[in-house]
């Protein structure tokens, strides 16, 4: 089957960028360890805050790093979800039924 043969494609778009660093930004304010959370929130400023944050996960607070990524997959979920519903792909009950079912992580 050739792709012009296809009547309902639907182009993905990766997320623009501006989202997981509201991501990163999040989890940065909603850790209770304050100083920790202003190190990370420090690493954010600028060109090459992707880059930083994950260097400052790694580097000083590797103990962060497993709830970093489940916060990170579960922010992506929903992220997911919200495009789906802006598509029509799935309804708006749908969408607040997969929120209530799946809450953000409690942060440490």
């Amino acid at each position: 089957m050739d792709l012009e043969e296809l009547d309902h494609l639907i182009q993905i778009e990766p997320l623009p960028s501006y989202v997981r660093y509201q991501d990163m930004v999040d989890f940065a304010e909603g850790i209770s360890d304050r100083a920790a959370g202003e190190r990370l929130g420090g690493t954010l400023q600028g060109k090459g805050a992707f880059r930083r944050f994950q260097d400052e996960l790694h580097r000083r607070q590797a103990d962060r790093i497993s709830v970093w990524r489940v916060y990170s997959d579960a922010r992506g979920k929903v992220h997911a979800v919200r495009w789906l519903a802006e598509q029509g792909l799935i309804d708006d009950d749908a969408a607040q039924q997969f929120r209530r079912v799946n809450p953000e992580p409690a942060l440490p």
